[in-house]
């Protein structure tokens, strides 16, 4: 048994509340050059944003428009300003609390949740956070991906797992919650490897946890880099995924929130897997 996203905020919350995720033109570190250049080898950020993500709109024409999407069929819905794309804590300070300050006044809003790298989150920032964790919901969502260095190393990272589990226990000791996404299936692991990482994960102070299998997405370097090696990732069958998800949720620590098992990227971006 575990607990799901929704079974969690339906402790939080009274009424039914949904995501709006938001785009304000930020940059990744390893994009443009701080540590490295291209992105990570799996990454195109056009495959998992809405159509209304803009980084030329304010934040609140954003949180319209993604109201407009849900309200027709849920009117009684509130929302959470989820600060999606690239890394939402890279920038200057002052214009990233101006941000979230801005979702956070408009009407319907319940909390935030902000997505980011483990090594782009200033003490300073962090500070903010823990005021802003007292007067409304908050997750800092970490990327993290993979647990194991080589792996990271592969796919341009550009941080270490050293650094995702000191980012995580900083923010924890603040009294913030905080999630991880992970991949299943990159470059470097096998399944043995990654059911080990699950274990691993449980020692950690997180509360919520994004799983999804590898995608190869156009117009990546990681596409580009099996078009060239075909062995250099084995992608799982869905019925492979299913079996392999049972075995990675056992060795969970029980308390940990599973937001995600799954991703589905858009036709007009997915190579494989296909799964129908």
């Amino acid at each position: 048994m575990y607990k799901s996203f929704p079974q969690y905020l339906k402790e939080i919350f009274p009424c039914k509340v949904q995501k709006i995720s938001l785009n304000v033109g930020l940059n990744c570190p390893n994009r443009d050059g701080t540590i490295g250049r291209g992105g990570c080898t799996y990454c195109n950020n056009r495959s998992f944003n809405p159509a209304y993500c803009d980084e030329y709109k304010s934040v609140t024409t954003q949180l319209d428009e993604g109201v407009a999407f849900f309200a027709h069929k849920y009117p009684e819905m509130e929302y959470l300003a989820y600060f999606q794309s690239y890394t939402n804590t890279y920038g200057e300070e002052s214009r990233l609390r101006a941000c979230y300050e801005e979702a956070l006044a408009y009407p319907k809003v319940r909390g935030l949740i902000i997505a980011t790298r483990p090594d782009c989150i200033s003490a300073s920032l962090m500070d903010y956070f823990a005021e802003l964790a007292q007067r409304t919901f908050l997750l800092i969502e970490l990327g993290v991906e993979s647990l194991s260095d080589e792996t990271l190393r592969l796919i341009n990272r550009g941080h270490d797992v050293a650094c995702a589990r000191q980012c995580v226990h900083a923010l924890a000791a603040r009294g913030i919650p905080v999630g991880v996404h992970l991949i299943l299936g990159l470059p470097g692991e096998s399944r043995q490897q990654m059911l080990a990482s699950a274990a691993e994960l449980s020692r950690w102070l997180i509360t919520t946890l994004k799983l999804h299998q590898l995608q190869l997405i156009k117009d990546t370097t990681l596409a580009r880099q099996v078009a060239e090696h075909p062995d250099f990732v084995q992608l799982f069958s869905l019925d492979e995924y299913i079996a392999f998800l049972a075995q990675y949720i056992a060795r969970l620590r029980p308390d940990i929130v599973l937001d995600r098992f799954v991703s589905q990227s858009p036709k007009e971006y997915l190579i494989a897997p296909d799964w129908g």
